[in-house]
């Protein structure tokens, strides 16, 4: 798989690690299961698209539970 380039500092790094980490956890994924990677791709789009870092979780969650 390609992943586009991503720049992101180390703040917003521990913000999408934490949010897949959360959402992983309550979904019983392992974070590097296809559904973890998955969930980091998505969470890092996200954030890319200038998500409020309050609410990535739900945006993640949204996006991956539907």
């Amino acid at each position: 798989m390609l992943l586009s380039p991503i720049s992101l500092d180390d703040q917003d790094i521990i913000i999408v690690t934490d949010a897949v980490r959360q959402w992983c956890g309550e979904r019983k994924f392992d974070i590097d299961s296809i559904e973890g990677r998955r969930a980091i791709t998505v969470a890092v789009d996200l954030l890319q698209m200038d998500i409020s870092r309050d609410r990535l979780f739900a945006e993640l969650s949204k996006q991956l539970d539907h």
